[in-house]
């Protein structure tokens, strides 16, 4: 028989129904071993756990590139007496101009801290702009005086007492943008650790309408997030890895989004497979060895993509991988042992009211899925066409993509600092309150300052400290911070100085993050293509299949990016993305997504048929996108740019790429390739199975079976 062509109209075949093994009720006692080793292991996860949060270091060089020039300078700073500075900018400003009054006083303040505080440099100094509205102080303190947040506090309390008749005075600059960063990380954990549990909680409630279900999964999924964060910390502590607060959230969303994910397709088979045997234990058996490879082949591409981000030379993206990758195989490994033995031992009453009877069909082989598989397989040429040109259109979006996210813009709310150096931008618009730092061996720190002196931008040059060896010179440029003129000034200042000196600095930084990323893309994307390539063909023993997947993920990346394009400025107002976006919305997007396509083809090899397996799969694909779409939607309530982009681009890709890629694009490639889709292998071309198969003797689910 041809097998492209739709199938004669079939009736729907009993299910086979299976013998009780004499020995299953004795096996028991594994069930009952597995959860007594889940409750010792937690029991000793449970201190440590609790102890990844003192080891989060959220420090400047954590998110820097490591092999960077600005990153060599901000290590060689904190290694000296004193450690690095918090630059702090002081902005006072009066609407109808600034009075004698309140030069006096901002003067007076600068007076005040050059004596309590351990300032590096010479003496702050008022410069007051030509409009007279706005005053600024540009001061730097060592960190010895304590760290940057205690500082920023410290100095913003004593402002405080500047205010009167309508005096404004903030606090900016890079030491206090990085502390109102800080304060907003120190909210991120617990924020998103609440809501996704009430997500995750929601969804599965809606999934499962059972009163008791949905709690095996959320609490076997607590119990990994529990086990991932000890691990996470006996890591930090054997092997030296830097954990920050990015990671930790990432690793928090990988464990609750991929755990239930695999919760969802095990306890679908299960309860497809309860149908056909009588006994529990038996039934979990097959179900396990039916989802096994696709369960583990689906956790081994997310962590062999987040294991290549190790190759990164950003710090910030490198921490991900091997916190994100523990968070996959703790889920895993919960999923796959303590879920299952959970299950056995309570056995059908928990899929109460519906509880899957022996002897009986699921219904849900008649559903919407099934429709869907018979009009892909009508239409199978149109299905494909349409769902591409609609992922194209999508990716048009791309082109509107703005430009590089600016620290000031780094936040949905404006914290005092945002505000205080817009002010300092507006009443300044020819003048860096950002200093550029370089760094010279003190033997030659007289004539770096000259060469930095005669470079075209540079509008001042001043010495500060001495020590180890090194002479530390401030660069003001010409150019307002983050500005195309300054990122000209900084690199005419590299190319001038050569290896003679270092250039670094909060817009230096930028720069160097740019490039960095920019060059870990080169390296990272293809290399996650080519190991999710070959766990897939392993797995489905095709080389066509993988390429089919891959081609699919990667357009749903496309597109997501584009959709990100025509809301983040036009209805979200952000103004600029994360350099980063691109790369880590790519890792995810590719190693979570193509989990749908592996759970339907491998289906699909199982029934040697697409209809069948679509039928199957469907309605847990379905469900496993939505939950996992809203585990990273969560991301989009945190108060950082860089989060919500992340959230809302792989939350986009993911619903894409289950109800358009899954639901109808990868069918249809599979039915036009036929027997090609798993060439070099010779297995059998998957059949259509078009026609709707009779109702009739379809026995309907009894909910009264609670039988173990």
């Amino acid at each position: 028989m041809d097998t492209l062509r739709p199938g004669p109209r079939l009736r729907p075949r009993k299910p086979t129904v299976t013998r009780r093994p004499e020995n299953s009720r004795s096996r028991l006692w594994i069930p009952w071993a597995v959860i007594g080793l889940w409750v010792a292991l937690v029991a000793l996860a449970l201190p440590l756990a609790g102890k990844l949060g003192g080891a989060t270091t959220d420090q400047q060089v954590d998110y820097l590139p490591a092999s960077a020039q600005s990153t060599q300078v901000a290590r060689i700073l904190d290694s000296m007496p004193g450690g690095g500075t918090t630059d702090l900018v002081l902005v006072y400003q009066r609407a109808g101009g600034l009075t004698a009054a309140d030069q006096a006083v901002a003067r007076n303040r600068a007076t005040a801290l050059d004596r309590q505080l351990d300032l590096v440099g010479t003496t702050p100094r008022t410069i007051l702009g030509k409009d007279s509205r706005t005053l600024m102080i540009p001061v730097s303190v060592a960190q010895n005086a304590g760290d940057g947040k205690k500082v920023v506090a410290d100095v913003r309390a004593q402002l405080a007492q500047d205010r009167h008749g309508g005096l404004s005075v903030k606090v900016g600059g890079s030491g206090a943008l990085a502390a109102d960063m800080d304060d907003t990380y120190g909210s991120i954990d617990g924020l998103l650790l609440v809501v996704t549990v009430a997500v995750v909680a929601v969804l599965l409630i809606a999934t499962y309408r059972s009163p008791l279900l949905w709690l095996l999964p959320l609490v076997c999924t607590g119990v990994a997030a529990v086990t991932a964060m000890a691990v996470a910390y006996l890591l930090t502590q054997a092997s030296g890895l830097t954990v920050n607060t990015m990671s930790s959230a990432v690793m928090t969303v990988l464990v609750f989004g991929a755990g239930t994910d695999y919760a969802l397709l095990l306890i679908a088979r299960y309860r497809e497979e309860l149908h056909t045997t009588e006994h529990t234990y038996q039934a979990m058996l097959h179900a396990l060895r039916r989802t096994g490879p696709a369960v583990a082949t689906s956790a081994g591409t997310v962590v062999a993509g987040l294991t290549v981000l190790l190759l990164a030379d950003m710090n910030s993206t490198r921490a991900i991988g091997p916190t994100g990758a523990v968070g996959v195989l703790c889920a895993l490994a919960a999923m796959t042992t303590l879920l299952p033995a959970v299950l056995v031992l309570l056995g059908r009453r928990m899929f109460w009211p519906l509880v899957p009877a022996y002897g009986t069909e699921p219904s849900a082989r008649h559903g919407m899925y099934h429709r869907i598989g018979a009009l892909v397989t009508r239409r199978r040429v149109v299905t494909l066409v349409t769902g591409l040109v609609v992922l194209g259109a999508l990716a048009l979006g791309t082109l509107n993509l703005s430009g590089r996210l600016r620290q000031e813009d780094a936040f949905t709310q404006r914290p005092e600092s945002v505000t205080a150096m817009r002010e300092l931008a507006d009443a300044f618009p020819g003048q860096s309150s950002q200093p550029i730092t370089v760094l010279a061996h003190t033997a030659d720190a007289r004539s770096v300052a000259a060469l930095a002196r005669s470079t075209p931008g540079v509008a001042e040059v001043t010495t500060g400290r001495r020590a180890r060896g090194w002479t530390e010179l401030g660069v003001n440029a010409a150019g307002q911070p983050e500005s195309r003129a300054e990122t000209a000034t900084i690199e005419r200042l590299r190319t001038a100085l050569g290896d003679r000196a270092l250039v670094g600095g909060e817009s230096a930084q930028r720069i160097d993050t740019d490039d960095t990323t920019a060059r870990d893309q080169t390296v990272v994307i293809p290399l996650v293509l080519a190991a999710v390539f070959l766990l897939l063909a392993l797995l489905l023993r095709s080389l066509v299949a993988p390429l089919v997947l891959l081609g699919a993920v990667v357009l749903v990346w496309v597109a997501a990016l584009g959709l990100g394009g025509l809301v983040f400025g036009p209805l979200f107002g952000f103004n600029g993305n994360d350099p980063s976006l691109p790369q880590l919305s790519f890792v995810f997007l590719v190693a979570l997504g193509v989990d749908y396509g592996i759970f339907l083809l491998h289906r699909m090899r199982e029934e040697r048929a697409v209809l069948p397996a679509l039928t199957a799969t469907g309605g847990v694909i379905a469900s496993a996108g939505v939950v996992l779409a809203a585990t990273f939607s969560v991301l989009t309530v945190l108060p950082l740019v860089s989060m919500v982009e992340l959230g809302f681009v792989i939350a986009a890709g993911v619903l894409l790429d289950t109800f358009l890629v899954r639901s109808f694009l990868v069918p249809a490639a599979a039915l036009l390739l036929g027997r090609r889709l798993w060439w070099p292998g010779t297995e059998a071309a998957p059949a259509p199975v078009a026609a709707e198969p009779e109702q009739h003797a379809v026995p309907a689910e009894r909910e009264h079976d609670t039988r173990g």
